[in-house]
């Protein structure tokens, strides 16, 4: 039986396009099944409370359970890995923040390459830092820290909860952008470091908000400014640590993932979710409460966003020699 060359163009063309269409067909109807939602650190942390607040906006959006997945461990990297080898079907997804850049160049020898392999979804918000300083210690800004710690070469220390954490890369970030000497002590967890800046022990700190806000209340720590390139609207008064050093931010930041080879229209579509999420009053409360300000987006923003960051403190970790424990 012979076709009009007409009907027959016109029966391939149907045929090439069935894949598409079967395709986006699928991603409309996703997800059928409850997603895993990948946390490489502990529950009860930033990361995990952030997961949590999206998870949730997803269960009820896309009427599919959206579950929790505490993977801790190496920084976050286990959990990292466990997506990077999951199926690319939005089945699993990654919630990270900021440790995912800063480990990308701190490990020499990782099973993946966060870059290549983690599909950037959306960003839901960013957290600035805060220098907090101990009463005891003399200055009242910036400036003033920059020549007290030029003055006194050494004498200052500065607390994070760990080598490699973003608020000892912050601190990293500051000395090599002022010139200045100032010895980082590390502990284990922001908690034992924050109850030794208040009792004096350490000087300094690049603290969390959510961590110190208190303490700046209650007069028992004095904020310096804030690390992000916009002043927070909780502390209004507070500069931006950009003010007096021209460039510097380093903001806590979060965002979702997912494997590589993700389809695009599973992506798009839970990008838009995230996006939605950001521009609910009630969501935008919650991140308030936790000193966040929301940072929607497109997955190519959200792309460049973890590009910067990892080139970024590549720089700040080969500056200052750091090494993972």
């Amino acid at each position: 039986m012979k076709f009009p060359r007409r009907r027959f163009l016109h029966l391939a063309a149907g045929a090439a396009a069935l894949p598409v269409v079967s395709r986006f067909a699928w991603a409309q109807a996703y997800p059928t099944r409850p997603v895993r939602i990948i946390v490489g650190l502990a529950p009860g942390g930033g990361t995990d409370i952030v997961a949590r607040l999206i998870g949730q906006w997803l269960s009820e959006r896309l009427g599919q359970q959206f579950v929790i997945e505490n993977r801790p461990g190496a920084a976050s990297n286990v959990g990292t890995e466990v997506v990077v080898q999951a199926p690319a079907d939005g089945y699993t997804l990654l919630i990270f923040g900021a440790p995912a850049a800063i480990n990308a160049t701190l490990y020499d020898k990782l099973n993946f390459n966060f870059i290549r392999d983690i599909a950037p979804v959306g960003s839901i918000g960013s957290v600035p830092n805060l220098i907090v300083v101990h009463p005891s210690v003399p200055a009242k800004s910036v400036p003033d820290l920059i020549a007290y710690a030029k003055a006194n070469p050494g004498k200052l220390n500065t607390a994070s909860g760990g080598i490699a954490t973003p608020q000892h890369v912050a601190g990293e970030l500051f000395k090599m952008m002022t010139g200045t000497n100032i010895v980082h002590v590390q502990y284990r967890g922001s908690g034992p470091a924050l109850t030794d800046l208040l009792g004096g022990q350490v000087q300094m700190a690049f603290a969390t908000m959510p961590s110190s806000i208190g303490y700046i209340k209650a007069g028992k720590l004095r904020p310096l400014a804030v690390t992000t390139a916009t002043r927070w609207e909780g502390l209004p008064d507070i500069p931006t640590l950009s003010d007096f050093v021209p460039g510097f931010e380093a903001s806590s930041w979060y965002g979702v993932g997912a494997p590589r080879n993700t389809p695009a229209e599973i992506v798009d579509k839970l990008n838009k979710e995230v996006n939605a999420a950001l521009a609910d009053p009630k969501m935008r409360a919650r991140l308030a409460d936790l000193g966040g300000t929301p940072l929607p987006g497109s997955p190519a923003q959200f792309g460049k966003l973890i590009v910067d960051e990892t080139e970024k403190w590549g720089k700040v970790i080969k500056f200052a020699g750091i090494k993972p424990q």
